[in-house]
């Protein structure tokens, strides 16, 4: 496998590199079982504020399918693109009767003390 690296790329888009994955399989694993405010805390992962965490149900609610976890044709579609200070991410979110659905998750991720810090924005359909 070739390792994707994290790039501070403003021009183009790129595939979300290994480093990150584990982390959003993590998110994504705790949307499965329905704790939109990870509650039981993921690592890495700021909070996610009430709001948000009820805007993401309802948005899943009505799109009317079941989400799974990330597998791994997720890493094909799923980009980044470097903001400046913050890389702005879009992981493809995949449903139990449709596969790949229309569903995004979109996060941002930032550096902190050599590490990646990810901020949840939304689950929307672009």
């Amino acid at each position: 496998m070739i390792e994707i690296p994290v790039e501070k790329n403003e021009e183009e888009e790129l595939p979300i590199p290994q480093v990150w994955r584990p982390i959003f399989k993590n998110i994504v694993r705790a949307f499965v079982d329905k704790d939109y405010k990870l509650s039981l805390g993921v690592d890495n992962v700021n909070p996610i504020s009430d709001e948000t965490a009820e805007q993401m149900q309802e948005y899943i609610e009505e799109y009317g399918e079941e989400l799974i976890d990330l597998p791994e044709e997720t890493w094909d579609t799923s980009v980044y693109i470097y903001y400046g200070d913050y890389w702005n991410v879009l992981i493809d979110l995949f449903s139990k009767d449709e596969g790949l659905s229309d569903l995004v998750l979109n996060a941002e991720v930032r550096e902190k003390d050599n590490n990646y810090v990810v901020d949840i924005k939304l689950i929307y359909v672009p």
